[in-house]
């Protein structure tokens, strides 16, 4: 009997309703087995963020014209044809997106003991730090790879995991001490910690928050303070951070109105990472450029220029998530920076969202154009570019 040729279907065409199997090796993945069943719009935003074109279909019915009844000759970037270089980079993408979700259940068992377990509380965060840090000097470069959690919106420890894996390459960049990001990783990730005695209909509240519901959401930092302080397992630095994440060196933050000589480089950075990171997920910002573009507009007194410039370098003009035209006239998500910031690594497709497939413009005589608005989108390349998926990052090793 003649053994029934796979069928690769690309990602592009993921739907509900059908099972897949993923070529990658279980570690390289961030769900529990390769073979998915596919139940949700989460389960196919987080496949499309893998760096593969293509997974096998191994059950159900395609809601197209036409079902593939042979197999697809795979991709000509695919892994049968691709160099050593580009098969090594895909794999660290992979690795990005699984050590952000790692992170992200490291960080949420840590808040769920804080109270009950201090002392487990605060081994497991700093078993997170250690394993970040180890990942931040795994190679001689590492960049920002976009990732995600496949949620709407950003939960304390989503959030958290972002902003510490961005602070950490910012502080590196400027050559702090590995105590001084050691520092910046523990404060990052609970930074937001106070977050969970304000009560969950105030914090996922969509309508405009009434003047009280504001004032109880901006005592998370005293919150957040008194439950570390009174843990007895933090130092004064981490405290630090963690009650003035949201201090500005004008003194216009808070809760204390500090100026820039009261706050400490690693909160500094921290409060800028925060701010940063916190306006990717509203809603008229949509774009991880334009939030750089509204930081300079309206928050270059808040922020020291150096800072400032500092994520610039790691971000590059086109961070990760940005929408891009590229020179070949086809539109793009960058999804890793690179040394050549107008050459990065993206998720591609053509304007009518065909042809959906992971590029390396550094390989290529490609390179990006210009910036794309949300407007600009076809529904099709809305559908293959995902830009409603949130922004968040992590290390990607390079080379």
């Amino acid at each position: 009997m003649a053994k029934t040729e796979e069928i690769h279907l690309p990602v592009s065409q993921l739907q509900k309703g059908i099972t897949v199997k993923l070529p990658l090796s279980w570690t390289d993945h961030p769900f529990l087995f390769n073979k998915i069943e596919i139940t949700s719009d989460t389960q196919i935003k987080m496949i499309q963020q893998l760096g593969v074109p293509y997974v096998i279909l191994l059950s159900g019915k395609l809601k197209t014209e036409r079902q593939p009844t042979q197999q697809v000759r795979k991709p000509k970037n695919s892994d049968a044809v691709m160099s050593e270089q580009e098969k090594l980079a895909r794999k660290h993408i992979r690795q990005s997106q699984t050590q952000f979700i790692s992170a992200i259940n490291g960080i949420r068992g840590a808040f769920g003991k804080i109270v009950s377990d201090p002392e487990g509380a605060s081994r497991e965060t700093s078993i997170l730090v250690e394993t970040m840090l180890d990942q931040l000097y795994s190679a001689e470069q590492v960049k920002l790879a976009l990732v995600t959690s496949g949620e709407p919106n950003a939960s304390a420890t989503q959030h958290g995991v972002s902003v510490a894996a961005l602070s950490m390459m910012i502080a590196k960049g400027l050559q702090l001490t590995k105590p001084q990001i050691r520092t910046i990783a523990t404060g990052a990730l609970l930074h937001d910690i106070g977050k969970l005695r304000v009560p969950e209909v105030i914090r996922n509240k969509r309508s405009a928050l009434t003047v009280p519901e504001k004032n109880f959401i901006a005592m998370h930092p005293n919150y957040g303070e008194e439950l570390l302080r009174r843990s007895g397992m933090f130092n004064e630095d981490v405290l630090d951070i963690v009650l003035h994440h949201h201090e500005f060196i004008d003194g216009s933050g808070f809760p204390d109105g500090l100026k820039s000589e009261q706050l400490a480089i690693t909160t500094q950075i921290v409060a800028l990472v925060n701010d940063y990171d916190s306006l990717l997920w509203r809603e008229e910002i949509v774009s991880p450029q334009i939030a750089l573009g509204y930081l300079f507009k309206t928050r270059a007194a808040q922020h020291s220029d150096t800072l400032i410039q500092a994520l610039v370098k790691v971000l590059g003009i086109y961070p990760p998530g940005t929408l891009v035209k590229l020179t070949d006239n086809s539109l793009a998500k960058v999804a890793v920076t690179t040394d050549d910031v107008k050459q990065p690594q993206v998720w591609c497709c053509q304007r009518d969202g065909s042809k959906g497939c992971y590029r390396f413009l550094q390989q290529e005589d490609t390179s990006v154009d210009s910036m794309l608005k949300l407007e600009e989108l076809s529904e099709g390349a809305r559908k293959t570019l995902n830009p409603g998926a949130g922004i968040s990052f992590y290390f990607c090793p390079q080379g």
